[in-house]
């Protein structure tokens, strides 16, 4: 132990001699460049990145022209809305096209730099406010004179320009008139421009216009549809207005007891007023030719039973035309119309906002050309229905009759007995390269709609909730191509497909005598036919006969006067003034050539039956 501490301390006393031994060093110096030196610094302590510069020195964001008319010249000022984004000096041009008399910016005049185009240099960065004091010329062209901005560049332009004139009338073109007053000595207009657009100015003195004077003779065409609802009914009505005499500055409209008016959109609508039944329309000038818009209302009527149909009229009109067009929302329909100062007519020939809307079961009347206090009212029987208590409609006999030529076309009718307390519409589908020509829904015409599928909507009869549905007859007419037959080979006759169950059916065949037809086994079967199995198919309306005539007069003269008016009084009220809806065809198939009838039962829903036939010439 004592042998280790002395070998120790022997160590260190030879190493304290060793560097007492070893000579000083000195301090020195490194001598670097500036350049080195900053480098060195920077990449040490890198310095922030710059903010990007802006990508323009300045914007022009607004500019407001104020302007006064002075013989053949127009003097005013044109405040410039600048907002600088640069640091430091920025370039802005002035507009061109303007004689610049002096400049300010915040209140402090300012030099305007002589360059081409003209500009201003502006030290302080943010928004900055440069008037100009400017002198523009203007150009007469006989008792016309004009005036024209070149475009400034900015977002918005605005102008007010003062004539020292009554009685001028102003146009303008690049941006429209917002603002127009006049008094006993100047008339004065405020104007915005587009962007990018010169505005253009032409003033002259306003013709002495007597008919502004005159009393106010108007005519009206109000077309509107009526949704009787369960809970409110809406009404949209399409007015339009002929100015006869004068100017007319507001439309004045009748509307029903209880009715509220939501809007009242046209281009020259300005305002409106409803109260008290009266709807006031406010244009926005005075209108000397014609003006339409649409008014959009809502009302509360019965659910059903007897209905009041709610009408907009123009009292003050001296003659008022048009329509008016009921449908019924939900399950429901019309069963009685009582029109007074209205004819029946088609949807489709309405056209405004019916056009859009037409359905099947839609009732449309044209109002009779009278005045517009004339008395005119609609009233209508609705029925609705309860969906839990109503039964399945159901076909129950179809019948067919096809005319089959060897020329490559087929006439068929068909008709079917419906019974349907629920169903709406009847979907048919038709052959391929088949044409409608008429449809009948018991005895009356009617024009099928479309579905969004391709298929025909035919309109259905309904039976009250807990009654009997009584069968009545859907009838229609159509044609088909197809090839023309050979000397011998295989056709076709396609029937309709229907959204409905067929309980039964019958096809008659007529063809040409001079083929042979045979019917292939299939879905019909070759029976001996003893009639309509249904009783209503026994009616044909087609064929039925007329009620009987006035005696045709012998030798009085007045009495065959006498038997013509009757003939033409039960016209009128048969059938009104104008048929309305389509005019059936009521074709008759003629019974030549040879005959065969095929029987079939339980057609299913949507199946198109056909019937396929050999036929062979005879003697060939």
């Amino acid at each position: 132990m004592k042998r280790t501490l002395v070998g120790c301390l022997a160590a260190l006393a030879g190493a304290q001699a060793a560097l007492a031994q070893e000579p000083a060093r000195p301090d020195g110096w490194v001598i670097l460049s500036l350049d080195q030196y900053h480098s060195l610094r920077s990449r040490a302590y890198p310095a922030p990145p710059a903010p990007p510069s802006p990508p323009v020195e300045a914007t022009l964001t607004r500019v407001d022209y104020d302007l006064r008319a002075a013989g053949d010249t127009v003097t005013g000022e044109a405040r410039l809305t600048i907002d600088v984004l640069k640091q430091g000096w920025a370039s802005v041009q002035v507009p061109q096209g303007l004689l610049v008399r002096a400049a300010r910016l915040d209140g402090r005049p300012i030099a305007i730099v002589d360059d081409k185009p003209a500009r201003v240099l502006i030290s302080a960065s943010g928004r900055s406010m440069l008037t100009l004091d400017i002198v523009a010329p203007v150009v007469s062209a006989g008792t016309t004179e004009s005036l024209t901005l070149p475009a400034a560049g900015s977002a918005v332009s605005a102008v007010t320009l003062t004539v020292p004139r009554s009685g001028v009338d102003l146009a303008a073109a690049g941006g429209i008139v917002v603002e127009r007053s006049e008094t006993s000595s100047e008339s004065r207009w405020v104007f915005y421009g587009a962007p990018g657009q010169n505005m253009n100015f032409s003033w002259a003195r306003r013709a002495d216009d007597r008919r502004a004077t005159l009393p106010l003779r108007v005519r009206a065409r109000i077309t509107q549809l009526v949704s009787l609802g369960e809970e409110s009914t809406l009404v949209t009505a399409s007015v339009r207005v002929e100015i006869m005499q004068g100017a007319a500055r507001e439309i004045v409209l009748g509307t029903p007891d209880g009715m509220t008016v939501n809007h009242v959109t046209g281009s020259s609508v300005g305002d409106w007023t409803h109260a008290k039944g009266t709807l006031t329309v406010s244009l926005l000038e005075p209108v000397v030719g014609t003006t339409s818009f649409v008014v959009a209302a809502e009302t509360r009527t019965p659910r059903d039973g007897s209905i009041d149909v709610p009408l907009i009229r123009m009292p003050g009109a001296e003659r008022e035309s048009g329509g008016v067009a009921v449908d019924v929302a939900g399950a429901g329909e019309i069963q009685e119309r009582l029109p007074r100062g209205l004819d029946p007519a088609d949807a489709s020939e309405l056209g405004d906002v019916v056009s859009g809307r037409e359905s099947p079961s839609m009732a449309a009347f044209r109002f009779r050309p009278l005045a517009g206090g004339a008395p005119r009212a609609l009233t209508v029987t609705v029925s609705r229905y309860t969906p839990q208590a109503v039964l399945v409609a159901n076909i129950e006999e179809a019948r067919y009759e096809a005319l089959a030529g060897d020329d490559g076309k087929t006439l068929v009718r068909a008709r079917y007995a419906v019974r349907n307390n629920q169903r709406s519409f009847l979907a048919l589908a038709l052959p391929a390269r088949s044409v409608l020509w008429s449809a009948e829904l018991a005895g009356r015409p009617v024009r099928p709609g479309l579905s969004p599928e391709g298929h025909l909507l035919l309109p259905l009869q309904k039976a009250r909730s807990g009654e009997s549905a009584p069968a009545f007859v859907v009838e229609l007419v159509y044609l088909q191509q197809h090839g023309a037959w050979a000397d011998r080979g295989l056709a076709s006759i396609d029937l309709p497909s229907v959204d409905l169950p067929v309980s039964r059916a019958g096809l008659t065949v007529r063809h040409s005598p001079r083929y042979r037809v045979e019917p292939r086994p299939g879905t019909f079967r070759v029976e001996t036919d003893t009639g309509p199995w249904s009783t209503v198919l026994g009616i044909d309306v087609s064929t039925a006969s007329a009620p009987p005539l006035p005696p045709a007069p012998t030798s009085q003269p007045d009495a065959a006067a006498a038997a013509a008016r009757s003939l033409f009084d039960r016209l009128a009220q048969e059938s009104g003034r104008t048929m309305a809806g389509v005019v059936p065809v009521n074709v008759t198939l003629p019974e030549f050539g040879p005959t065969f009838f095929v029987a079939a039962e339980l057609t299913p829903e949507s199946h198109a039956p056909a019937l396929e036939i050999d036929y062979r010439r005879i003697g060939g």
